[in-house]
C-alpha cells in the first residue's frame, strides 16, 4: 500500500520552507522532500543574505509587490522568533555624472512601487555615513538590511514541524505520475508517495522536476538561465555601518558591499552565465573585484579581498523575468503548483510568497 499525505512540497530552501510552515499551520498535512542531507543547501544558503526593499522592478511585476509586502513580513517574522537581523540600511551610489540618469530612474520606479523612504543624497551626505565612499550622488534607503538564513530557515521548519509537518531528506524524485485523486511521486529508490497537492519549490531543480510531470506541457516549463556570482570576503576589522550598491546592470545589482549581522564585511556578487552548477571560486577573479569595488571604494586593499563562496541563481533569462508561480488556471493540473525563477529578492518575498500561494490553494 502506497502512503499517501495531503500536500508534498519538492524543496526545502526558503520558499519551500515557508510555504509549508503556512499551510501546515492552516491545518495542511505536509511533507518536505528534499534530495540534499539538510535545508537550504541550494541558492538559499549561497546569497547575500539582504533584505531588499523593493526599488528595481517594475510596479506590476509579482516580485516587486511580494518584495515590498515581503521586507516588512520578514522583519517582523525575525524578530518574534529572536532571528539575527540588522536593519542597516543601504547606500546606492553614483560614482561618475554619467551615472546619475539611472540612479534618478532608480529613485522614480522605487516611488512608483510603493518604496517612499528613499532619502537622496549629497555627494557630502555620502561621505557621512560612509566616509570611505567615493559618490557624485547617492540615495539612501532606509528599509533595507541582512538577516541569518540559516537561522530564518531553521525557525521556519522548526514551525513546519511543531504544526505537524515533517522534512524528509536525502530524498530524490525519479518520477511523478498524475492520479484521478493527485499525484503519485516515486523515488530514486523505487518507494513511492501519493498527494493531493504537489508544490514545486525546487530552486535550481524547479525545470527538471517539472519536467518528470507524466500530464504536465512541456512548453510551459521555461527554459533555466544559471547565474553564477562570486563573493569575496574583506579581512579586518570594518569601518563600514551600511550596504553600499553600485548601479545595476545586466544580470544583476552589481559587486556590493554587504555586512553579516557580526559586521563582517564581503563583495559580490559577480555574474557569470554558466551551464553546470559549480560553486568554486576563481581566485583569478580578484582583479575583476578590484576594479569594480574601486569605483566606490578607492581604498579597497587588495591583501584583504579573498576568496569565499559562490552561488546561483535561478533565472528565466539573462536580463531577468518576473517570478513565475503557475497553478491550475496556468497548467489545468489541479492542485500543481510550480515555482519557478525564484531568484533575487525571493529570500525578501519568502513569507508574502507562502501567503501568495496559501490564497491561490486553500
Amino acid at each position: 500500500m502506497t502512503d499517501r499525505v495531503e500536500t508534498i512540497v519538492l524543496g526545502a530552501g526558503v520558499i519551500g520552507l515557508a510555504i509549508a510552515k503556512k499551510l501546515a499551520e492552516l491545518g495542511h498535512q505536509i511533507m518536505i522532500l528534499e534530495k540534499e542531507s539538510s535545508f537550504g543547501m541550494g541558492v538559499s544558503s549561497r546569497n547575500s543574505e539582504v533584505i531588499h526593499a523593493g526599488l528595481y522592478f517594475n510596479e506590476s511585476w509579482l516580485k516587486t509587490k511580494l518584495c515590498v509586502t515581503g521586507k516588512e513580513l520578514l522583519y517582523g517574522y525575525a524578530e518574534s522568533r529572536h532571528i539575527p537581523y540588522k536593519r542597516c540600511g543601504k547606500l546606492m551610489v553614483a560614482s561618475s555624472p554619467t551615472e546619475l540618469a539611472k540612479l534618478e530612474q532608480i529613485k522614480s520606479q522605487a516611488a512608483k512601487n510603493g518604496v517612499l523612504d528613499l532619502k537622496p543624497l549629497s555627494a557630502t551626505m555620502c561621505r557621512d555615513l560612509e566616509p570611505d565612499i567615493h559618490a557624485v550622488e547617492g540615495v539612501f534607503s532606509p528599509s533595507s538590511g541582512v538577516i541569518d538564513t540559516h537561522s530564518l530557515m531553521q525557525s521556519l521548519l522548526a514551525d513546519v514541524e511543531t504544526a505537524g509537518g515533517q522534512a524528509v531528506f536525502n530524498t530524490e524524485v525519479a518520477e511523478i505520475e498524475k492520479a484521478a485523486d493527485g499525484f503519485k511521486i516515486t523515488l530514486v529508490d523505487g518507494y513511492s508517495l501519493e498527494c493531493t497537492r504537489l508544490i514545486n519549490a525546487a530552486g535550481l531543480g524547479a525545470q527538471n522536476l517539472a519536467h518528470k510531470i507524466d500530464t504536465l506541457d512541456n512548453s510551459l516549463i521555461p527554459d533555466l538561465v544559471m547565474a553564477k556570482g562570486c563573493y569575496f570576503s574583506y579581512s579586518g576589522q570594518s569601518k563600514f555601518n551600511h550596504l553600499v550598491y553600485p548601479l545595476p546592470f545586466q544580470g544583476g545589482l552589481g559587486i556590493h558591499l554587504t555586512l553579516d549581522i557580526e559586521g563582517g564585511v564581503k563583495f559580490g556578487p559577480d555574474v557569470e552565465f554558466v551551464k553546470t552548477e559549480d560553486y568554486s571560486v576563481n581566485s583569478d577573479l580578484k582583479l575583476k573585484f578590484i576594479e569594480a569595488i574601486h569605483h566606490y571604494f578607492p581604498g579597497v586593499d587588495p591583501l584583504k579581498l579573498n576568496p569565499d563562496y559562490a552561488g546561483i541563481r535561478p533565472k528565466l533569462s539573462k536580463d531577468g523575468l518576473d517570478f513565475m508561480i503557475q497553478f491550475e488556471d496556468d497548467h489545468r493540473i489541479p492542485g500543481l503548483v510550480n515555482l519557478f525563477g525564484i531568484e533575487s529578492p525571493g529570500l525578501t518575498s519568502c513569507l508574502a510568497i507562502a501567503d501568495y500561494v496559501k490564497d491561490k490553494v486553500k
